[in-house]
């Protein structure tokens, strides 16, 4: 049961791995004036209840935290621990500063590990000169569980031949990094109301969603909106939105959007 009041996501980013404008690319997107059409890596806030949490910490994060004017972190939720999605976490010592605590990080076992891993002066206990981040790892499946009084609902989608988490939280859910939505995890999606799906381009990929099959997953599941997210630079914002149905919009960097919650 989720508590009463609202959840406010913000979109810290909507681009793919290399954001965009990307490095060294020329094309008309790349050099667009369009705000919409600059994306830092793909990440969002969500807020209720007073408490805020992070979903994901890309390479951009220390920049969209200041555009975003973010405060306080409760908790990270990890989608899978590619470079895109975890290597700004350093960046989190601030809030360690601030908030004078640890900060819980919740992943599947094998995206801890890999976190442990890159990040193994943060775990390794041995003795620095510098500060480092101060974490508590919490070992998740793909069971429901909850979260300062929301319950989170796990989503496992396959990029390509791996499986990684969406998250559902109440009316809300957030995927990124998707090629398939399994049938069983389609099915713990009905009734969301506002939902967010990669689609990277037009053009097939082997561990994306395109446009096309992410309109097939809005029009199976029917949310009142849908943003799609990871995209990347083949899309301009403007042109794309047109081409599409009222109620799917691309997400952009900064997007607010808050949603009642309902006991």
């Amino acid at each position: 049961m989720a508590p009463a009041g609202r959840l406010k996501i913000t979109v810290l980013g909507s681009g793919t791995s290399v954001g965009i404008p990307t490095i060294g690319c020329h094309c008309p997107v790349c050099r667009s004036e369009d705000p919409r059409d600059q994306r830092l890596r793909p990440s969002v806030l969500v807020e209720y209840g007073g408490r805020s949490v992070l979903v994901d910490t890309t390479p951009d994060f220390r920049q969209q935290a200041l555009r975003a004017g973010i405060e306080r972190i409760d908790a990270i939720l990890f989608t899978h621990a590619h470079a895109d999605h975890i290597l700004g976490l350093d960046d989190v010592r601030p809030f360690n500063f601030h908030q004078r605590g640890a900060i819980p990080i919740y992943g599947l076992p094998e995206t801890l590990e890999v976190i442990q891993r890159v990040f193994r002066y943060v775990f390794d206990g041995a003795e620095t000169q510098s500060s480092r981040p101060r974490l508590t790892l919490v070992a998740i499946s793909e069971e429901p569980f909850e979260l300062f009084g929301l319950e989170v609902v796990p989503i496992p989608v396959w990029h390509g031949s791996g499986k990684v988490l969406g998250f559902r939280f109440g009316p809300v859910a957030y995927l990124t990094d998707h090629s398939e939505i399994p049938e069983a995890s389609l099915e713990k999606l009905e009734g969301v109301e506002v939902l967010f799906l990669d689609a990277l381009r037009h053009r097939p990929h082997p561990t994306h969603s395109t446009v096309e099959r992410s309109l097939a997953y809005v029009e199976r599941l029917r949310p009142r909106r849908a943003y799609f997210t990871h995209i990347c630079h083949e899309l301009a914002h403007e042109k794309e939105e047109s081409r599409l149905p009222e109620h799917v919009r691309l997400a952009y960097d900064g997007l607010v959007i808050t949603v009642e919650l309902t006991g």
